[in-house]
């Protein structure tokens, strides 16, 4: 992808008009414009700031169905996220794959429970089962979990999940999306609706943050799927549009691996709060959570409280022989979960879900709120699928259960380069050549120089942050040592991109800035 060339191309075609413009550059705006893209459809996506900086590169990690979800009795749901689980797993190998969790038990009725319970949670997932789940002796449970504490343990229930990167996940949409004849920007801002003689939207005004020029693009249909921002969508068209959003936050914390020392993960399913923790291998470190914690203020850049990562700690230390402290946190990050509510009553926790739901405004603003980054795929057929029944489209069949992200002909999970897809070859290449752009950037990170040299040429990164949170996931594995490559990276980008000394320094203070919300001292 190159966004000059992107945005030429926008501007070779000021009369267009769009079949759809989708708002929201996340997991659930991605999947619908790859969706349209992949159906036909003249499609181009707006970001306001970079592609899934929110909500969608601060997940779990996890593709899943929700085991807590069956225990609430939702099973449609977890029917349908394990089936996307399995779809997912099959068309992005080179970012996901099978991951084994442990459940530690310790008494007789949980190891009936859990053990009856994910058995018909591997029989929901139907042909795309991942792996039977099964109950483990004492002795076996500390073998695949040499550092969980023995005291009370009777045994364990191992079962199967998806494990991902969600921001690189989020490029590959993007990137296939525009091999679909899509057009996908970052950093374009959209600042109004336009309306027909009828009152219906036709067009959207929308800003390049960069230069600041404007641009005005009319469409058949404009979609808002901006995750916790689509209330503030909504009433761009309707100052009195109602609420539909609940957020709620959740914090990670990250370690370094010594703290678990297994390609086991372990899943605690009732914690003191009744939440469900996660301790799971990722990129060589281990990320532990995650809390609820209902918000009524939303931003970019959401902050953990202090007693999220106190919570995280001490249910930690409950279960790990090496308990967790302050000092020994790599990063902690939040995230924001747009869990929909009921709009009669948004104060009301009653009807808030993990579920999605589709809403058409008067003026013919096609909205999708709620949902987890599993469902994407089936969150963005559905509103496409509602689009075409209300008239919008023509219609045309989706066809992205099938579709591939990647052109690998095949993923070799000990080369680290397989998450770049079909660019892993240009960057085997260009270290090949030059063995020195082959070295790491920094001794506790895995990245090198040709990495983020081909980031920069092909992945649309406009600032130090967008390199080293979501193309890399420096800043998630170690704050730390991500700030103290920032310099280099400055000036990496600024060398492929054309910015000035002055933006150098400006980026480099700005990412220092960004780094103390993900580096927490007691």
């Amino acid at each position: 992808m190159n966004r000059d060339l992107l945005i030429k191309e926008l501007r070779k075609q000021p009369d267009t008009i769009w079949d759809i413009i989708v708002i929201g550059g996340g997991a659930t705006g991605l999947g619908i414009a790859l969706d349209a893209a992949s159906r036909g459809y003249k499609t181009l996506l707006l970001e306001q700031s970079d592609f899934a900086k929110a909500t969608s590169s601060r997940s779990t990690k996890l593709v899943h169905g929700g085991v807590r979800y069956m225990a609430q009795g939702d099973l449609l749901l977890v029917m349908e996220a394990l089936h996307e689980r399995g779809l997912m797993l099959k068309n992005a190998p080179h970012l996901t794959f099978n991951q084994e969790f442990v459940i530690p038990i310790f008494t007789l009725w949980d190891a009936i429970m859990y053990t009856v319970g994910l058995k018909f949670y591997d029989l929901l997932a139907g042909r795309l089962s991942m792996g039977k789940s099964y109950f483990i002796s004492k002795k076996e449970t500390l073998k695949r979990l040499p550092l969980l504490k023995s005291e009370g343990l009777k045994g364990g229930v191992v079962y199967h999940d998806g494990q991902f990167d969600d921001s690189r996940m989020a490029l590959a949409l993007a990137k296939t999306c525009v091999d679909k004849g899509g057009l996908v920007l970052n950093y374009f801002r959209v600042t109004a609706f336009s309306k027909n003689e009828k009152e219906k939207i036709c067009a959207v005004s929308a800003k390049e943050m960069i230069s600041g020029e404007e641009f005005n693009l009319k469409a058949n249909l404009v979609i808002n799927a901006t995750g916790v921002f689509a209330d503030e969508i909504s009433r761009m068209d309707n100052p009195q549009a109602k609420h539909t959003i609940k957020p709620s936050q959740g914090v990670h914390i990250v370690l370094d691996k010594s703290f678990l020392e297994s390609d086991s993960a372990i899943m605690i399913p009732k914690t003191s709060d009744g939440r469900v923790l996660f301790a799971i291998p990722w990129y060589n470190e281990v990320v532990i959570g995650t809390t609820d914690t209902p918000l009524d203020k939303i931003s970019l850049e959401p902050v953990a409280l202090e007693k999220e990562i106190q919570f995280i700690l001490n249910t930690a230390e409950l279960y790990m022989v090496k308990p967790p402290r302050h000092e020994d946190i790599l990063c902690v990050y939040a995230g924001l979960r747009p869990l929909a509510a009921d709009p009669d009553n948004p104060a009301s926790t009653k009807e808030v879900s993990r579920r999605h739901k589709i809403t058409l405004s008067p003026s013919g603003l096609l909205s999708i709120v709620g949902g987890k980054w599993t469902t994407y795929r089936r969150m963005a057929e559905e509103t496409i699928d509602k689009a075409i029944k209300e008239g919008f489209l023509v219609n045309r069949k989706c066809i992205t259960s099938d579709l591939k992200l990647t052109e690998l002909r095949s993923v070799d999970s000990e080369n680290r380069l397989h998450i770049y897809g079909d660019g892993s070859s240009e960057i085997a290449e260009m270290i090949n050549n030059n063995p020195a752009l082959g070295l790491p950037m920094h001794d506790r990170l895995p990245y090198t120089k040709a990495e983020i040299i081909w980031i920069c040429r092909y992945e649309m990164p406009l600032e130090v942050e967008d390199v080293l949170a979501r193309r890399t996931r420096s800043l998630l594995l170690n704050a730390r040592a991500s700030a103290e490559m920032a310099t280099e990276v400055a000036f990496i980008l600024a060398n492929e991109l054309g910015f000035d000394l002055k933006w150098q320094n400006e980026q480099i203070e700005s990412y220092h800035e960004l780094v103390n919300n993900y580096i927490r001292e007691k």
